[in-house]
């Protein structure tokens, strides 16, 4: 607990300073820890609620466990109509796992997320932040390749 401690009391005094804690905790943890909420809370003097509320507001943000290797598919209308939903099957069967599901191993999580911006070259995945553009079933593999 002490360690959360840390990273939240570095932007107690910073303006946003709770979602910035939020970013530093998922950046060391890659997810951001339950515990961590409470400590939150306490140090930015908000209610329990207030502080899972902000950390569950936004998609990037997660609370609890998830893969070493995010995997986000934009769910817009460019890469839906560019077929999204076949490079999401793909994904699913490659990995084993459903939508918002983690494999067995820890290093996999598959997400859906809103435009990352790149519309011109639909379907977009990013696995950690990093895009992948133009994305079709048969390149999922080779994609996957590069983290396995």
């Amino acid at each position: 607990m002490s360690e959360y401690r840390e990273i939240i009391e570095a932007y107690k005094d910073v303006p946003g300073g709770l979602i910035e804690a939020y970013h530093a905790l998922q950046r060391k943890y890659n997810f951001i820890p339950e515990q961590a909420l409470l400590e939150a809370a306490r140090v930015f003097k908000v209610s329990q609620a207030e502080a899972y509320g902000v950390a569950t507001f936004y998609s990037y943000l997660k609370v609890g466990p998830r893969g070493t290797y995010v995997i986000r598919i934009c769910e817009s209308a460019p890469c839906h109509i560019a077929g999204a939903d076949k490079v999401i099957e793909a994904l699913e069967n490659a990995l084993g796992i459903k939508m918002g599901e983690t494999t067995a191993d820890g290093k996999f999580t598959l997400e859906l997320t809103e435009c990352v911006g790149q519309c011109q070259a639909t379907p977009i995945i990013t696995i950690n932040s990093k895009p992948y553009e133009n994305v079709t079933p048969e390149t999922v593999d080779k994609i996957l390749a590069e983290y396995r």
